[in-house]
């Protein structure tokens, strides 16, 4: 048993006081970050005059703070693992890369420019979508394990699975997110989009990577998954939290005149969420796959790595952008959807053949479902 199953096994599954209500956090930093530009917008204007290369330096540091703890948790060690279970990969690298993106795109634009024409302004719209394009190209890698925990998925399974995806990223993110752009009348620049990656993701990679090797050697597995990790939860939190304030302080004045357009943006992320997520599964059940490979496969491309799209919207376009907006809009509504679908997951079991080493484990070592499903 790999240290990633005996992780799974020995630690009780669920998903943490934190995540469990994100949406409320969000609302909460939304009110905060709104009353602060409103009220005392020195603040906001003194931070977003911190900037290197048109990158915010306060919320550059405070999203390295998110991303650094997440990036120890791919263990790179589990890529040897890949040809075990080819199925589950394909579809999970088929429905992330060649078609997530591109749905997003079409059911985003389809909404914002058609839908809720008559409510969005052109410019407005051609904003928004450029958040959700980001959004798109950007699947989980860090929320997956809450997930995948949820709908009993392969521990082992879903670790190669979020190694790929990162190194994917690497090679995938920046030319999709150009090519969608370029079709929706939105220059970016090279340069900026691979600096974004960059900082945002090879950066912290190579960091977690490099801690990970290192702490595992020093101390074990069993320490780093169970007693290191779980000390970086809190940075991860508040890190998340300061963030999103600071975007929304420097939203202020354009929630204040467009409240609804929270709402309107959130429709097409919930549509493509549930979308992806059945693509994902139904694939996986016409492969005659498991439902420990299937529901991690759909799990993984139906929620966002968005704390990499927020840095990059800021990145190419500020803090205070639409595009900005719009990424933590997909915060907003990750949780409650993504836990919805974790409830249809858990409730479709029958649609998949059994798993028989699961079955063959003893009754105290199975993962459990938590209250809320």
């Amino acid at each position: 048993m790999t240290s990633q199953q005996q992780s799974a096994t020995t630690n009780k599954p669920g998903i943490g006081f934190f995540q469990k209500f994100l949406t409320l956090w969000v609302a909460l930093c939304m009110g905060a970050g709104v009353l602060l530009g409103r009220y005392i917008p020195q603040v906001p204007d003194f931070l977003n005059r911190l900037t290197y290369a048109n990158i915010s330096i306060p919320i550059a540091a405070l999203i390295w703070v998110m991303i650094y703890p997440m990036m120890m948790k791919v263990d790179f060690q589990s890529l040897k693992d890949v040809g075990k279970n080819p199925k589950g990969l394909y579809v999970t690298w088929v429905t992330n890369w060649l078609i997530k993106p591109f749905t997003m795109y079409l059911i985003a634009a389809f909404f914002l420019y058609f839908v809720f024409g008559r409510l969005i302004a052109p410019d407005l719209a051609k904003q928004y979508l450029a958040g959700a394009i980001l959004l798109g190209a950007a699947p989980c890698t860090a929320m997956v394990f809450v997930w995948s925990t949820l709908t009993r998925g392969s521990p082992a399974y879903t670790v190669v699975q979020v190694a790929t995806n990162d190194l994917i990223i690497l090679v995938a993110f920046v030319p999709i997110v150009k090519l969608l752009m370029g079709v929706s009348n939105v220059f970016v620049p090279w340069d900026t989009l691979v600096l974004s990656v960059v900082l945002f993701v090879v950066v912290p990679l190579t960091a977690g990577v490099l801690t990970r090797t290192r702490m595992v050697k020093r101390k074990g597995a069993d320490y780093f998954e169970n007693t290191f990790l779980p000390k970086f939860d809190n940075a991860t939190t508040v890190g998340l939290l300061l963030t999103l304030v600071l975007i929304f302080a420097g939203q202020a004045e354009v929630l204040i005149q467009n409240p609804l357009h929270i709402l309107l943006i959130a429709i097409p992320l919930a549509i493509q969420t549930f979308l992806i997520f059945f693509i994902a599964y139904l694939a996986s059940r016409k492969l005659k796959l498991t439902h420990d490979i299937a529901a991690p496969a759909g799990m993984i491309g139906a929620s966002n790595f968005f704390e990499l799209a927020v840095a990059v919207a800021i990145a190419l376009f500020g803090p205070t952008s639409p595009a900005a907006l719009a990424t933590t809009v997909g915060v907003l509504t990750e949780v409650p959807v993504m836990l919805i679908l974790v409830k249809i997951a858990n409730r479709t079991t029958h649609w998949f053949p059994e798993n028989k080493a699961v079955k063959a484990q003893p009754e105290h070592q199975r993962p459990e479902e938590t209250a809320i499903v």
